[in-house]
Protein backbone atom coordinates (compact mmCIF):
# COMPACT_ATOMS: atom_id res chain seq x y z
CA UNK A 1 0.00 0.00 0.00
CA UNK A 2 1.13 3.91 -0.89
CA UNK A 3 0.01 6.45 1.14
CA UNK A 4 -0.60 10.17 -0.91
CA UNK A 5 -1.74 13.11 1.03
CA UNK A 6 -5.65 12.78 0.13
CA UNK A 7 -5.43 9.40 1.77
CA UNK A 8 -4.10 10.75 4.94
CA UNK A 9 -6.92 13.55 4.76
CA UNK A 10 -9.24 10.82 4.36
CA UNK A 11 -7.62 8.64 7.63
CA UNK A 12 -7.34 11.61 9.76
CA UNK A 13 -11.32 12.51 9.35
CA UNK A 14 -12.27 9.20 10.07
CA UNK A 15 -10.36 9.66 13.51
CA UNK A 16 -12.07 12.53 14.15
CA UNK A 17 -11.28 15.75 16.63
CA UNK A 18 -10.33 13.24 19.66
CA UNK A 19 -8.12 10.96 21.44
CA UNK A 20 -8.41 7.94 19.45
CA UNK A 21 -6.06 5.54 17.18
CA UNK A 22 -5.87 3.29 14.18
CA UNK A 23 -3.85 0.62 12.62
CA UNK A 24 -2.76 0.87 8.86
CA UNK A 25 -2.37 -2.31 6.75
CA UNK A 26 0.24 -4.76 7.32
CA UNK A 27 2.05 -4.27 3.82
CA UNK A 28 2.38 0.00 4.34
CA UNK A 29 6.05 0.99 4.77
CA UNK A 30 5.89 2.76 8.66
CA UNK A 31 8.24 5.36 6.79
CA UNK A 32 5.29 7.02 4.44
CA UNK A 33 2.43 7.95 6.80
CA UNK A 34 5.81 10.06 9.19
CA UNK A 35 6.71 11.33 5.33
CA UNK A 36 3.89 13.15 4.50
CA UNK A 37 3.19 13.98 7.92
CA UNK A 38 6.41 15.53 8.11
CA UNK A 39 5.75 17.38 4.97
CA UNK A 40 2.60 18.92 6.17
CA UNK A 41 3.47 19.55 9.83
CA UNK A 42 7.15 20.47 9.62
CA UNK A 43 9.69 18.47 11.82
CA UNK A 44 8.15 16.02 14.49
CA UNK A 45 9.19 15.30 18.05
CA UNK A 46 9.99 11.71 18.67
CA UNK A 47 7.69 10.23 21.86
CA UNK A 48 8.88 6.84 21.95
CA UNK A 49 11.71 4.96 20.26
CA UNK A 50 12.58 1.16 19.74
CA UNK A 51 10.01 0.49 22.36
CA UNK A 52 11.34 3.73 25.68
CA UNK A 53 9.38 6.15 26.06
CA UNK A 54 10.95 9.63 26.71
CA UNK A 55 10.88 10.65 30.50
CA UNK A 56 10.48 14.01 29.41
CA UNK A 57 7.07 13.74 27.19
CA UNK A 58 4.47 15.19 29.26
CA UNK A 59 0.75 17.03 28.74
CA UNK A 60 2.49 19.47 26.75
CA UNK A 61 4.82 17.68 24.16
CA UNK A 62 1.79 14.68 23.27
CA UNK A 63 1.59 12.21 25.76
CA UNK A 64 -2.14 11.74 25.29
CA UNK A 65 -1.07 9.96 22.22
CA UNK A 66 0.43 7.55 23.68
CA UNK A 67 -2.69 6.98 26.15
CA UNK A 68 -4.41 4.53 23.25
CA UNK A 69 -1.15 2.48 23.35
CA UNK A 70 -0.39 1.43 26.80
CA UNK A 71 2.86 -0.16 26.56
CA UNK A 72 2.58 -1.72 22.86
CA UNK A 73 4.21 1.52 21.23
CA UNK A 74 6.99 0.85 19.69
CA UNK A 75 8.12 4.20 17.77
CA UNK A 76 6.02 7.70 17.72
CA UNK A 77 6.81 10.77 16.33
CA UNK A 78 4.02 13.63 16.71
CA UNK A 79 3.14 17.12 15.67
CA UNK A 80 1.11 19.42 16.87
CA UNK A 81 -1.82 21.66 14.82
CA UNK A 82 -3.91 23.90 16.40
CA UNK A 83 -5.84 21.94 18.97
CA UNK A 84 -4.40 18.41 17.95
CA UNK A 85 -1.59 16.39 18.41
CA UNK A 86 -1.18 14.04 14.76
CA UNK A 87 1.22 11.02 15.70
CA UNK A 88 2.52 8.08 13.74
CA UNK A 89 4.60 5.60 13.64
CA UNK A 90 4.48 1.82 15.08
CA UNK A 91 2.86 -0.17 17.88
CA UNK A 92 2.31 -3.75 18.51
CA UNK A 93 -1.26 -5.08 17.93
CA UNK A 94 -3.34 -7.36 20.26
CA UNK A 95 -1.70 -10.08 18.97
CA UNK A 96 1.81 -8.59 19.45
CA UNK A 97 2.46 -7.69 15.75
CA UNK A 98 4.51 -4.63 14.80
CA UNK A 99 2.17 -2.48 12.61
CA UNK A 100 2.20 1.24 11.05
CA UNK A 101 -0.12 3.38 13.45
CA UNK A 102 -2.03 7.00 13.05
CA UNK A 103 -3.19 8.81 16.27
CA UNK A 104 -5.00 11.64 17.05
CA UNK A 105 -5.00 13.48 20.72
CA UNK A 106 -6.50 16.88 21.86
CA UNK A 107 -3.62 19.17 22.59
CA UNK A 108 -4.73 21.76 25.21
CA UNK A 109 -2.46 24.87 25.91
CA UNK A 110 -3.44 27.29 28.83
CA UNK A 111 -5.41 30.46 27.16
CA UNK A 112 -2.91 33.64 28.16
CA UNK A 113 -3.83 37.16 29.13
CA UNK A 114 -5.28 38.46 26.29
CA UNK A 115 -2.86 40.77 24.46
CA UNK A 116 -5.24 43.85 24.75
CA UNK A 117 -4.60 47.13 22.46
CA UNK A 118 -4.41 49.55 25.50
CA UNK A 119 -2.02 47.05 27.80
CA UNK A 120 0.50 48.89 29.87
CA UNK A 121 3.24 47.84 32.30
CA UNK A 122 6.49 45.78 31.64
CA UNK A 123 5.73 42.60 29.56
CA UNK A 124 7.87 40.02 28.24
CA UNK A 125 6.40 39.56 24.94
CA UNK A 126 8.50 36.54 23.78
CA UNK A 127 7.54 34.34 26.95
CA UNK A 128 3.75 35.30 26.34
CA UNK A 129 4.43 34.30 22.86
CA UNK A 130 5.97 30.71 24.09
CA UNK A 131 2.77 30.27 26.20
CA UNK A 132 0.14 31.06 23.72
CA UNK A 133 2.18 28.59 21.50
CA UNK A 134 2.48 25.99 23.80
CA UNK A 135 6.11 25.89 23.42
CA UNK A 136 7.94 23.38 25.84
CA UNK A 137 11.45 22.84 23.43
CA UNK A 138 14.60 23.23 24.11
CA UNK A 139 15.95 26.57 22.45
CA UNK A 140 16.52 25.78 18.74
CA UNK A 141 19.20 27.94 17.80
CA UNK A 142 21.32 28.89 20.81
CA UNK A 143 24.47 28.79 19.10
CA UNK A 144 23.72 31.83 16.76
CA UNK A 145 26.30 33.83 15.82
CA UNK A 146 25.11 37.53 15.90
CA UNK A 147 28.05 39.55 15.96
CA UNK A 148 28.66 37.66 12.69
CA UNK A 149 25.26 38.31 11.26
CA UNK A 150 25.03 42.16 12.06
CA UNK A 151 28.71 42.90 11.06
CA UNK A 152 27.18 41.58 7.36
CA UNK A 153 24.11 43.09 7.60
CA UNK A 154 25.92 46.48 8.52
CA UNK A 155 23.56 47.71 11.72
CA UNK A 156 22.59 45.70 15.18
CA UNK A 157 19.22 44.32 15.34
CA UNK A 158 16.38 43.92 18.14
CA UNK A 159 17.04 41.81 21.18
CA UNK A 160 13.58 40.20 21.42
CA UNK A 161 13.72 39.32 17.35
CA UNK A 162 17.35 37.66 18.22
CA UNK A 163 15.59 36.06 21.01
CA UNK A 164 12.46 34.74 19.35
CA UNK A 165 15.31 32.86 16.49
CA UNK A 166 17.58 31.25 19.35
CA UNK A 167 13.80 29.89 21.06
CA UNK A 168 11.75 28.53 17.72
CA UNK A 169 14.44 28.41 15.09
CA UNK A 170 13.52 27.87 11.69
CA UNK A 171 9.95 27.50 11.01
CA UNK A 172 6.48 28.81 11.24
CA UNK A 173 3.83 30.34 13.53
CA UNK A 174 0.65 28.37 13.09
CA UNK A 175 2.16 27.22 10.12
CA UNK A 176 1.33 30.53 8.56
CA UNK A 177 3.85 32.93 9.68
CA UNK A 178 7.76 32.33 8.35
CA UNK A 179 9.96 33.40 10.98
CA UNK A 180 13.54 34.64 9.26
CA UNK A 181 16.28 33.26 10.55
CA UNK A 182 18.30 36.53 9.46
CA UNK A 183 16.50 39.80 8.17
CA UNK A 184 16.18 40.56 4.57
CA UNK A 185 17.46 42.99 3.31
CA UNK A 186 15.52 43.47 -0.40
CA UNK A 187 13.64 46.18 0.96
CA UNK A 188 16.57 48.57 1.96
CA UNK A 189 16.16 50.42 -0.63
CA UNK A 190 12.72 51.41 0.92
CA UNK A 191 14.79 51.56 4.03
CA UNK A 192 13.07 48.24 5.30
CA UNK A 193 14.63 45.16 6.79
CA UNK A 194 12.05 42.10 6.38
CA UNK A 195 12.07 39.72 9.82
CA UNK A 196 8.98 37.23 8.59
CA UNK A 197 6.35 36.74 6.21
CA UNK A 198 3.28 35.16 5.61
CA UNK A 199 1.87 33.03 2.51
CA UNK A 200 -0.43 35.27 1.62
CA UNK A 201 2.84 37.34 0.79
CA UNK A 202 2.60 39.88 3.30
CA UNK A 203 5.76 41.29 4.75
CA UNK A 204 6.53 41.84 8.03
CA UNK A 205 9.56 44.06 8.68
CA UNK A 206 11.10 47.25 10.62
CA UNK A 207 12.03 50.85 9.83
CA UNK A 208 15.19 51.39 11.58
CA UNK A 209 14.91 54.52 12.36
CA UNK A 210 17.43 56.07 14.80
CA UNK A 211 20.37 54.54 16.73
CA UNK A 212 18.64 51.52 18.84
CA UNK A 213 16.92 48.41 17.23
CA UNK A 214 14.90 48.11 19.86
CA UNK A 215 12.71 51.00 19.15
CA UNK A 216 11.71 50.25 15.51
CA UNK A 217 8.74 50.14 14.68
CA UNK A 218 7.26 46.98 12.67
CA UNK A 219 5.85 47.44 9.34
CA UNK A 220 3.74 45.14 7.42
CA UNK A 221 3.74 45.49 3.86
CA UNK A 222 0.78 43.96 2.30
CA UNK A 223 0.44 41.74 -1.15
CA UNK A 224 -1.62 44.15 -2.09
CA UNK A 225 -1.55 47.82 -0.27
CA UNK A 226 0.14 49.82 1.20
CA UNK A 227 2.26 50.09 3.87
CA UNK A 228 1.43 49.76 7.48
CA UNK A 229 3.46 50.78 10.94
CA UNK A 230 2.66 49.75 14.28
CA UNK A 231 4.83 51.03 17.40
CA UNK A 232 5.40 47.93 18.63
CA UNK A 233 8.27 45.33 18.65
CA UNK A 234 8.47 42.09 16.61
CA UNK A 235 7.78 39.69 19.77
CA UNK A 236 4.47 42.03 20.20
CA UNK A 237 3.53 41.94 16.88
CA UNK A 238 3.36 38.31 16.71
CA UNK A 239 2.06 37.50 20.23
CA UNK A 240 -1.09 40.61 19.03
CA UNK A 241 -2.15 39.01 15.69
CA UNK A 242 -2.36 35.66 17.10
CA UNK A 243 -4.94 36.38 19.49
CA UNK A 244 -6.44 39.52 19.15
CA UNK A 245 -9.06 38.91 16.32
CA UNK A 246 -9.69 43.03 16.25
CA UNK A 247 -5.97 43.54 14.78
CA UNK A 248 -5.99 44.13 11.44
CA UNK A 249 -3.21 41.59 10.18
CA UNK A 250 -5.15 39.08 12.82
CA UNK A 251 -4.79 35.24 12.63
CA UNK A 252 -7.34 34.22 15.66
CA UNK A 253 -9.72 34.09 13.01
CA UNK A 254 -8.38 30.91 12.08
CA UNK A 255 -7.46 29.27 14.98
CA UNK A 256 -8.17 29.16 18.78
CA UNK A 257 -4.83 27.25 19.99
CA UNK A 258 -1.53 28.42 18.66
CA UNK A 259 1.61 26.80 17.86
CA UNK A 260 5.07 26.92 16.14
CA UNK A 261 6.01 24.17 13.03
CA UNK A 262 9.72 23.47 13.10
CA UNK A 263 11.23 22.92 10.18
CA UNK A 264 14.46 21.66 11.67
CA UNK A 265 16.34 18.69 11.55
CA UNK A 266 14.00 15.72 12.64
CA UNK A 267 14.86 13.47 15.78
Amino acid sequence: MELTQAAVNDLLARLGPGGSRMYLPGDLDPKEPAGLLADRYGTPHTLVLDGFADPTVDDSRGAALLVPFEDRAVTIRAWAYGDQWVGTGTARDTEGTERAVLAIARREVPEPPDAAPDEGGDVDWLERLGRITGWTLPDQRPDMDWAETESRLGTALPSDYKRMVETFGEGAFDGFLDLNQEPWTDLREDRLLVWAGTEHEDLYCWKPDGGDPDRWPVVVRPFDGEDVAFDCRAAEFVCRILVDPHHPFTMARYFDTHWFMNYGRRD
